[in-house]
């Protein structure tokens, strides 16, 4: 196999995209988030609303996977999910969470620290309705996390759900919801020379924030 020839140690690029300084730093780190994410977004960056979201089983075991922002506050971070998801299992057992943006092109990543709350049913259904008709579709379609015997029967699935609503509504699936991440500490990752990195970490303290540069 290829990966057995490749001595993946020796692979490793210097980061030379920019630096960041404390002046650079805005009161709210929702602020300098905003501008961070509009950057990637005009840097071309495929998905720039994509977050590792981390979650831990009732056995402390951390899972990981993708999802994307749809929305976010000065305190808040939003995102959508099959309320009987592997996730959603996690949440309702422990709704402390980890999010981590990573922006290559532009040698950046953000990580933020928080708990979840449940978005409510009247913005969920909201939301739901701004999504593609097939997206709705594949939301009825899919038991998220579980176990199936084939992807053709997932496909089968889809395509009769599209027949059956070709011309009608899709309904509103009570079991798809929304969480809003309450943000305690917001962390900024920008790559530098020599792996001489800036890290700057926003820490909630009661209604202010506390900032401290970190040793990379």
């Amino acid at each position: 196999m290829l990966i057995e020839k490749t001595n993946i140690s020796n692979i490793r690029r210097e980061y030379i995209s920019g630096q960041l300084r404390h002046t650079d730093l805005t009161n709210q780190p929702i602020q300098l988030f905003s501008i961070w994410l509009h950057q990637a977004y005009f840097s071309k960056i495929p998905d720039p609303t994509a977050m590792c979201l981390a979650t831990v089983d009732h056995a402390g075991q951390p899972y990981q996977r993708v999802v994307l922002l749809k929305n976010f506050t000065n305190k808040e971070m939003i995102f959508y999910t099959n309320l009987s998801s592997r996730k959603a299992m996690h949440l309702a057992n422990n709704p402390k969470v980890s999010l981590c943006f990573l922006w290559n092109i532009i040698d950046r990543q953000v990580i933020i620290t928080g708990s979840v709350d449940k978005l409510p049913e009247k913005e969920v259904l909201k939301y739901f309705y701004t999504r593609p008709k097939n997206n709705q579709i594949s939301t009825w379609v899919s038991n998220q996390s579980k176990v199936i015997s084939s992807k053709d029967l997932l496909e089968n699935k889809f395509l009769e759900f599209k027949k059956n609503h070709l011309h009608k509504k899709v309904p509103f699936p009570e079991f798809w919801g929304g969480y809003k991440i309450n943000i305690n500490s917001m962390e900024f990752w920008q790559g530098g020379t020599h792996r001489l990195h800036d890290r700057f970490i926003y820490q909630r303290y009661k209604h202010t924030w506390r900032i401290y540069r970190l040793s990379p």
